[in-house]
């Protein structure tokens, strides 16, 4: 059975063995993208209803309906920053944030190559911080969203053994 809560967000009820069931949430895909600019990344701090603080995060939104989710990478980090991206951003890594009651997969892109265009969402501050302030900020719990800090990770990985960025 599934019961729809909203246009894209459905309530999946599973039956699970012989008189069990299991529940989780359908919601689009998701997508990051990680901006460096010179040698800084830059970040979004937003207020996020649920834990009723401020986060730094990297751009990000759904992934929506006949959009790619590199398309929605390059698009959400326009809308809630004003810089677009010069180039076609990096494919980082893609894994599924929480398996056990999300359908949804998360797509992490990188790009260093930006032109402002526009002004922040309302709502949004932009900031730009070093590597080593952004892992600060995980330490200090300023920087706590786990999908966000396991694409940083996966990013920091990824190009550990490069100057390039």
């Amino acid at each position: 059975m599934k019961k729809k809560l909203f246009k894209s967000i459905s309530l999946v009820k599973k039956k699970f063995k012989n008189r069990e069931f299991y529940y989780y949430f359908e919601v689009p895909d998701f997508a990051i993208l990680i901006p460096k600019i010179k040698n800084k990344y830059l970040l979004v701090y937003q207020k996020r209803e649920p834990i009723n603080k401020k986060t730094l995060e990297f751009p990000s939104g759904w992934v929506d309906k006949n959009e790619s989710p590199l398309k929605t990478s390059v698009r959400e980090t326009f809308e809630e920053t004003g810089y677009k991206s010069k180039i076609k951003p990096k494919k980082i890594i893609d894994f599924h944030e929480e398996p056990g009651r999300l359908s949804s997969k998360v797509h992490v892109y990188s790009s260093n190559k930006f032109i402002k265009n526009g002004k922040p969402e309302i709502g949004i501050k932009i900031c730009f911080m070093s590597k080593v302030e952004i892992l600060k900020s995980i330490k200090d719990k300023k920087f706590s969203n786990g999908t966000h800090i396991a694409a940083f990770f996966a990013y920091l990985s990824k190009y550990k053994f490069t100057s390039k960025f």
